[in-house]
């Protein structure tokens, strides 16, 4: 997206006028702890809905879930028995444990199919919640990498999730430009740390810091609630396109470890790979795909998203490193 992302020239009329009453927000994913977290922030202010194939439990009382898979037809009764302003898409599977079929189906159909239903039923705002990760880490990066760079996330991952993380993420910019009266925004924050079960967040509750002997990236964390406090400023009439979201700063992989407590453990690349294949069928591992992330540079510059946005972290490395080991 390279046109001025910051101000919608024609944002929806429905979505012009949410001040006139109560707004309604679908959340799609609410079962998860993203979604649970992210209605408790919203309920007193907007009239939340959920959406998720998962239990809703955990959730306020005033938020209406329902419990459907959103490929299925039934899910458009939803649309069709509200009113709804805005959608917040977080019904994204991140688990590299599930097959690269799985992934499709879900991830990418039902994406999909979501943004149809949007369009199909006036919606005016959508929110997809990517990553970072999209953008891949490697030796060639920038150091600091613009919402415009390209997305190498899967370049060497073979059939992983980061592949259709992509694939969603593009989707979306699409969509972007397919429907303009439709204010889109996609958010790609850093490694989340907090009660989420993100990969970097795995990395840091292992009983061991397993590091790639002769290399030290410069890594940026965000906390759960900052990400969180980013969507819903996402939701302010006019907001509209690619945001990436950094934490409190960026800081060496060793001076992160060593803030937060953990004794790192150096290893040679090959064996490391090797030890964290066998280890991973065990659980007790990070994916192999990711050892890029404690090997090379994926930093991003977030000046877009301060200054349409008006976003800004709250929480500091400390803070945002003791939130690593909550779950």
């Amino acid at each position: 997206m390279t046109q001025d992302e910051g101000t919608s020239s024609k944002p929806e009329a429905k979505w012009r006028s949410w001040r006139k009453r109560r707004r309604t927000v679908l959340i799609t994913g609410i079962a998860g702890r993203m979604g649970q977290a992210l209605a408790r922030l919203l309920h007193r202010k907007v009239k939340v809905i959920g959406l998720d194939r998962r239990p809703c439990d955990a959730l306020p009382k005033d938020v209406e879930c329902y419990q459907l898979d959103v490929r299925r037809r039934k899910a458009e009764d939803v649309f069709r028995r509200h009113t709804i302003d805005a959608l917040i898409h977080l019904n994204i599977m991140y688990n590299p444990r599930r097959s690269a079929r799985e992934h499709q189906e879900f991830n990418f159909l039902g994406t999909r199919k979501t943004l149809d239903l949007c369009h199909a039923h006036g919606v005016g705002k959508v929110v997809m919640l990517s990553s970072a990760n999209v953008y891949g880490a490697a030796p060639t990066n920038d150091q600091f990498l613009t919402e415009e760079a390209p997305l190498m996330g899967g370049a060497d991952a073979g059939t992983n999730w980061v592949r259709h993380l992509i694939a969603i993420d593009m989707y979306c910019s699409s969509f972007f430009w397919r429907h303009p009266e439709i204010e889109t925004v996609i958010l790609r924050p850093v490694h989340i740390l907090g009660e989420v079960g993100s990969v970097a967040s795995n990395y840091l509750r292992l009983p061991y810091s397993p590091t790639v002997l002769g290399y030290d990236p410069m890594v940026q964390v965000v906390h759960r609630d900052d990400v969180l406090s980013a969507i819903e400023l996402a939701l302010k009439p006019g907001i509209r396109g690619v945001y990436n979201l950094a934490g409190p700063g960026a800081v060496p992989l060793s001076r992160l470890l060593q803030l937060a407590g953990k004794r790192t453990v150096p290893v040679p690349e090959p064996l490391l790979r090797g030890l964290q294949g066998v280890l991973w069928r065990t659980k007790h591992a990070f994916p192999t795909q990711q050892i890029d992330h404690i090997k090379y540079v994926c930093m991003v510059d977030d000046s877009r998203a301060r200054t349409h946005m008006r976003y800004a972290p709250r929480h500091d490395l400390e803070a945002t490193l003791t939130a690593a080991t909550q779950l």
